[in-house]
């Protein structure tokens, strides 16, 4: 087995070497070798065909002018003053240039069309075999034809005298085997070229043809073909988005889940990376601008982990997984284990009021005793009432009662300002509930362990616009950081055991910008700490109707501590 074949799929088994050759490698080299074959043989034709006729031509031109030359005064002149012999001044000038150009014949004639020379003496005073009407005329003639010393290409042209008068007329062969000779002799030069040439393009597809086996693991057209199938099958059946890209940064492929995950279509094959996502953290991780693993970001409204993988041609594969439901299930997950704190802080107070209550019983302080727990149950019913007071929308009132309970036992006053007031009118209670939620958790994580720990919630509408305003006490977010906050992934905090964490301040703004609002953080109203100001401009499905609503130039925390008891 050749070393090539280790590299291969292990199920594509290797075909038998007899009959017609299966592989890349055997079928490129053969029809390359085809081709350059085919294409020399064409070539040298193509040339030995022009070849024989531009022999024929040079032959042609070449006993015309020998027939030209003979053509001179001198020779009109013998040719009126002698009669045709085999010894006369015609027949011997004839004869002299025969010898010196080579040619096969020089024949002289009259207007008659009789022989004045020959290369046999015996055909002198003859009427010559071929039509001389032509050089007779004063034209003159080029062409190939047999005569009586076989087939030659001739020349004729007219004899005139010194005045200019058609005398007779001189008659050149060439003869045609020596042309053939050439044409002949011309041909093992051409072959040899053509030859090389062969060779070199043989070598060259050789080469060619490895290099090919080497890149295809030297497997046959219907097992790339069955590969290619079974890629397209696994690209577009798995349940994880696959993006490749090139080293330029254009999209080279998107299987139907990453479409399915980034919102975007099958067009976004071969357009640049940033004009399909546009700018934002998920084209920045899938770009590789920013690097590690399991990258989060959030794109509309799923929450993916990205991971990137380098090809070696510059570009890059990226596989996306869809965390919105596990994330979904980690956030309640963290609601449920903050309820539990709630009831166990609610547990230990009980414990310690009936205690209490238990104390007073045994010591027969009954009237005390009514008293203790009439003011108990009345101080729990008020902070309820305060809450729903301000905030009528039963989701974000029990919310803002159950996280008060949790700041109470850390520790930190949790209040909501005099005149916030939200009207039971929401379009999405849940979206509201995921924003107040998240600010709130994340101002009592910053406010606890701080002098005077405090986290103070301001709800006023215009129209239909909620802005909501969580400030805390805690030590605040320096400005260079103010917008790195809302990014993807970004925290302070160390993860939480079932997932990560980074993404509360980025579905916050994410979720305000959909509405066309806006997240923004700055410096709390004395300087210190920070405070989270959202807008949503379409929160509410109508106008609130007249009535008490929040004052807008009121400021976050006029109440007392003791507001939020």
């Amino acid at each position: 087995m050749s070393p090539a074949s280790t590299t291969a799929p292990r199920h594509l088994a290797r075909r038998p070497r007899f009959g017609r050759p299966r592989r890349v490698f055997s079928q490129v080299l053969l029809m390359q070798l085809a081709i350059a074959t085919g294409v020399t043989v064409l070539a040298t034709g193509l040339f030995l065909a022009p070849l024989s006729a531009q022999l024929d031509d040079q032959a042609m031109r070449r006993a015309l002018a020998v027939a030209e030359t003979t053509a001179s005064p001198e020779v009109a002149a013998a040719l009126g003053r002698t009669a045709p012999s085999a010894s006369g001044p015609v027949q011997a000038e004839a004869e002299r240039i025969r010898r010196s150009t080579g040619a096969e014949y020089v024949v002289v004639m009259d207007t008659r069309g009789v022989r004045w020379s020959h290369t046999d003496p015996a055909q002198i005073g003859r009427v010559v075999s071929t039509d001389p009407s032509a050089a007779l005329a004063g034209r003159e003639v080029m062409e190939i034809d047999d005569g009586t010393l076989g087939r030659s290409a001739r020349g004729k042209a007219p004899l005139r005298d010194s005045g200019g008068a058609i005398v007779g007329a001189v008659s050149v062969g060439i003869e045609y085997d020596s042309v053939h000779d050439r044409l002949l002799g011309a041909i093992p030069g051409l072959l040899a070229y053509a030859g090389g040439a062969l060779a070199a393009g043989a070598l060259a597809a050789y080469l060619i043809s490895r290099r090919l086996q080497r890149q295809t693991h030297d497997l046959a057209f219907s097992d790339i073909s069955a590969l290619l199938a079974e890629r397209e099958a696994m690209l577009h059946g798995i349940r994880e988005g696959v993006v490749a890209l090139d080293g330029t940064g254009r999209v080279r492929l998107v299987n139907d889940e990453a479409q399915r995950l980034l919102g975007i279509g099958p067009e976004a094959a071969g357009r640049p990376l940033e004009e399909v996502l546009g700018s934002g953290r998920t084209a920045d991780v899938l770009a590789g601008r920013v690097t590690g693993e399991d990258l989060v970001t959030v794109r509309g409204h799923r929450v993916l982990i990205a991971n990137r993988m380098p090809t070696d041609d510059g570009g890059a594969v990226a596989t996306l997984r869809d965390r919105t439901e596990l994330e979904r299930l980690g956030r309640e997950l963290d609601s449920t284990r903050g309820l539990i704190d709630a009831l166990r802080a609610q547990d230990h107070e009980h414990a310690n009021r009936l205690h209490t209550l238990l104390g007073l019983l045994e010591l027969d302080l009954h009237e005390e005793a009514v008293e203790f727990v009439t003011e108990v149950v009345g101080v729990h019913r008020a902070t309820a009432e305060q809450v729903t007071e301000k905030i009528h929308d039963p989701l974000l009132a029990a919310l803002l009662v159950g996280k008060g309970s949790v700041a109470a036992e850390r520790g930190v006053a949790l209040r909501i300002t005099p005149g916030s007031l939200l009207p039971d009118r929401l379009v999405d209670p849940r979206e509201l509930v995921t924003v107040v939620g998240n600010l709130v958790d994340n101002a009592l994580d910053a406010a606890a362990g701080t002098r005077e720990p405090r986290v103070e919630l301001t709800v006023r509408t215009e129209g239909r616009t909620v802005v909501l305003r969580v400030a805390d006490s805690g030590p605040g977010v320096p400005a260079d950081r103010r917008e790195l906050i809302f990014t993807e992934g970004w925290t302070t905090k160390e993860p939480p055991s079932h997932g990560q964490r980074g993404l509360g301040l980025a579905l916050v703004r994410r979720l305000a910008e959909r509405q066309g609002g806006s997240a923004r953080v700055g410096a709390g109203p004395d300087g210190s700490g920070a405070e989270f100001t959202v807008v949503l401009p379409e929160a509410l499905d109508q106008p609130a109707p007249d009535g008490p609503v929040a004052e807008p130039g009121l400021p976050v925390g006029t109440g007392s501590p003791e507001e939020a008891r």
